[in-house]
């Protein structure tokens, strides 16, 4: 048996001895008490700093059939498993493009550290990460967020041209960051939001996070996902946060999953990609379709699964999406998953065409 083998079989069977060290941010735990402040933030960076990511390709997503490649609406092109000698390399929350041909990356891990690099590609397929560069992410004052305390699970990325977004989960806070004043040295101020933002549950907030550009329905306006804050009817919430018609929405939930990124398509869509956690079965996954029409205050929004995976494909924790366009017209979706720095789990980068 593979190595690879190996292991899924171990967490698929084994999943309650050890998700509670590797994947204890899917269970549905109560809250216990924080730890001490430098324990949360063990793998935070001080400093901007080159680093090495090494990259190992994942020639099939479904190790068990390898002559599949459709998976629903979705149609596997390539993937990594990402390494870095750097010990605060993880944990990555949250990904986002900075061009139109899926190469140069902004992503952010949940300890308050953004990377940037390129992707490099063989032909249509990916191939390593370059450039790659660790910087804390800072505050108003031009600190660390994390010297503030709770200010570090940095969970959910948007962006509008430079101006940059982030979720903290913890705190429930979002900060807006214009990168043309730096870069990823750029300082962040706190951004208004709604009451009902700040009362969402503990370690089950702000999770995914879509600006709506010009031409679109809402356009101008922040959309905001909780992981895990419910509305009375049991669906998750979510917010409109500026643009013309803020308030707040709720998305049906169904198969008990929970909501950990999203990202909005020139089409209309909102996919909004979900996971699932289990003791016994581990993690599984799927990307639902939301019309951007349908989402106004008040309303409660579904639509269809486009895509489902478990760990019979080679999948982790995954939290972040995005998305970006060929010049043959094809879609490209790029997930992205959080390892939880845990050596048991793995920081994976894949890629999929979405199906006409």
């Amino acid at each position: 048996m593979s190595t690879s083998s190996s292991r899924r079989s171990f967490i698929a069977h084994a999943a309650a001895g050890f998700s509670t060290l590797a994947l204890s941010r899917l269970a549905q735990a109560q809250p216990v008490a924080e730890p001490p402040l430098t324990s949360q933030i063990e793998h935070v960076v001080a400093a901007p700093v080159s680093i090495e990511v090494n990259a190992r390709p994942i020639p099939n997503f479904e190790p068990r059939d390898r002559a599949r490649t459709r998976f629903g609406s979705l149609e596997y092109r390539s993937g990594l498993v990402l390494t870095s000698p750097h010990r605060g390399f993880g944990g990555l929350s949250g990904f986002r493009f900075l061009d139109t041909k899926g190469e140069r990356f902004l992503a952010i891990s949940d300890q308050g550290t953004w990377f940037t690099g390129v992707i490099r590609y063989s032909g249509n397929k990916l191939a390593g990460l370059d450039d790659v560069e660790a910087a804390p992410v800072l505050n108003a004052a031009g600190r660390p967020i994390t010297e503030k305390r709770l200010w570090y699970d940095t969970e959910s990325l948007a962006r509008d041209g430079d101006l940059v977004y982030v979720g903290l989960e913890r705190v429930n806070q979002i900060m807006r960051f214009d990168l043309s004043k730096g870069g990823t040295r750029a300082r962040g101020e706190v951004l208004q939001t709604p009451p009902a933002v700040r009362k969402l549950p503990y370690n089950k907030g702000l999770e995914a996070l879509v600006f709506v550009p010009k031409g679109q329905p809402l356009s101008g306006t922040l959309i905001a996902l909780s992981e895990g804050g419910f509305d009375a009817d049991g669906n998750l919430i979510g917010f409109l946060i500026g643009g013309p018609t803020p308030g707040q929405f709720s998305i049906r939930r169904t198969d008990q999953q929970l909501i950990s990124d999203a990202v909005l398509l020139p089409s209309g869509d909102l996919l909004i990609l979900e996971r699932k956690f289990s003791w016994f079965t581990g993690v599984d996954i799927r990307v639902r379709a939301i019309p951007l029409k349908s989402i106004a205050p008040g309303a409660v929004v579904d639509g269809p699964v486009l895509f489902k995976a478990d760990l019979g494909q080679e999948i982790d924790n995954m939290e972040g999406i995005d998305a970006h366009f060929t010049p043959e017209g094809e879609t490209v979706l790029t997930l992205v998953s959080d390892d939880n720095f845990s050596m048991l789990q793995r920081t994976l980068l894949l890629q999929f065409t979405l199906a006409e």
